[in-house]
């Protein structure tokens, strides 16, 4: 399988949080699955973090990436183009975002967002 973790799946991933359900946790853990962590992430880290919202390490988002063998995938000019033809389910840009590059790379989203069970995106985990 290939997954792609929302923003506050990675968080949860790295803290061991408990909120983190054990479906994903051991989709996200198992070698057999390729995980990928979208640039639109960082950039909500950034924004997050920059409100006081979260703390995180920002400067090690790569390290953090490497050391979890989880491949950085980029914001490419069809993924925005895509934000057009997605319904308005959603007002949040970064999960927008996420959904258009989710369903191109037709990876299956790892979050907990109700939200995203209204678009027609492979999801694992919504509460």
């Amino acid at each position: 399988m290939r997954l792609l973790l929302d923003t506050h799946a990675l968080i949860w991933w790295l803290t061991d949080d408990p909120a983190l359900p054990e479906a994903a946790r051991n989709a996200i853990a198992s070698p057999d699955n390729d995980v990928y962590v979208s640039h639109v992430t960082a950039w909500e880290i950034a924004v997050k973090r920059q409100l006081g919202k979260i703390e995180f390490p920002l400067e090690a988002f790569e390290d953090i990436l490497d050391a979890n063998q989880f491949e950085p995938l980029p914001i490419r000019l069809e993924h925005i183009l895509a934000l057009g033809n997605l319904p308005m389910h959603h007002r949040d840009p970064f999960d927008r975002l996420l959904v258009a590059q989710a369903t191109d790379g037709k990876l299956t989203l790892v979050s907990g967002d109700r939200r995203m069970d209204t678009y027609e995106v492979l999801l694992l985990w919504s509460r």
